[in-house]
């Protein structure tokens, strides 16, 4: 079951805060914000981009920081201030030509819940709210920040058929 619903995501869209990082927001002296992005999070997200896997981000907030780390990972699909994200969901299949079932969503909150109704393949954390866990057709193991975005791209690669030959690269 899990596998099918796999098999043919082109797209894996991600929530940031709770998600991305483990939702704590910092700020230094000068008002200046701070976040912590998880080194294997990125990897995965590099390995789904390197497999044709587009990744994109819609995210409540706005913030420079997000918009610093999404250009460092290549992600050009990105949506800050998307207080009603499924707006900004349907401008993504509008761009890509993509849809609900080619699309996979990872939220943590009652924001992102409208959009995993709508996907193929929804992902939380494990320390997600209760009503995105609810909706999820895969919650993580990880916390958000602590290697749930790595999970999950690890499992569409898998539920793609793409791993096998991924683990091989890193071989002699």
């Amino acid at each position: 079951m899990m596998e099918r619903k796999l098999a043919d995501i082109h797209l894996l869209l991600l929530d940031v805060d709770g998600v991305m990082t483990d939702g704590g927001i910092m700020y230094d002296g000068n008002g200046l914000e701070s976040k912590i992005f998880n080194v294997k999070d990125g990897h995965g997200i590099k390995m789904l981009q390197r497999n044709n896997i587009a990744v994109g981000i819609i995210t409540g907030r706005t913030s420079q920081v997000v918009a610093i780390r999404a250009r460092e990972l290549g992600i050009e699909l990105l949506y800050q201030g998307a207080l009603k994200k499924v707006e900004s969901y349907n401008d993504v299949k509008l761009k890509t030509g993509l849809d609900d079932g080619q699309i996979a969503y990872m939220g943590d909150d009652v924001i992102d819940v409208p959009v995993m109704r709508r996907v193929m393949f929804a992902a939380a954390p494990a320390d997600a709210v209760a009503e995105a866990r609810n909706v999820a057709h895969y919650v993580t193991a990880a916390a958000g920040g602590r290697g749930a975005v790595r999970e999950v791209c690890d499992l569409i690669l898998k539920g793609r058929g793409l791993w096998d030959d991924i683990a091989t690269r890193y071989e002699l």
